[in-house]
């Protein structure tokens, strides 16, 4: 059970960035007096909802393949640190994209683009590695 352990931390770590995520749409419906269910109205709030919508929408992509892709390939990576890595590198793509996104939507891209390599380094590591299980 130890093995889970750094892909349990990461997958906790990012829950709390969603959760944080949550709460810059709270700070920002605060600082525009836009009651929900209102979503629209001002920039930062209409700026910290994508955000979290869209990690929201990432998370299915990211959550299974993270846990597929640890189960897996234990056998070569028996405490998941490396894959517990790749998932830190996702929460780390996040950030910086939620930071870049609520400034200026055109400052989005690099966290983006380094969620969406790490999303698809551990979906595609999970769905070759069972592939090459099924056909050994």
């Amino acid at each position: 059970m130890q093995s889970h352990a750094y892909v349990a931390i990461v997958t906790l770590l990012a829950l709390l960035v969603y959760f944080w995520m949550g709460m810059g749409v709270a700070g920002a419906r605060r600082k525009s007096g836009i009651a929900a269910p209102a979503m629209t109205g001002d920039p930062i709030l209409e700026r910290a909802v994508r955000v979290q919508a869209n990690t929201l929408e990432w998370l299915p992509i990211f959550l299974p393949s993270l846990w597929l892709c640890h189960l897996f390939w234990t056998p070569q990576d028996p405490t998941g640190v490396i894959v517990a890595a790749l998932g830190a590198v996702w929460i780390v793509g996040r950030i910086l994209y939620a930071l870049g996104y609520v400034k200026d939507p055109a400052k989005r891209e690099m966290g983006f683009l380094i969620q969406t390599l790490a999303a698809a380094i551990l979906l595609f590591g999970a769905l070759g590695k069972a592939v090459m299980i099924l056909l050994a």
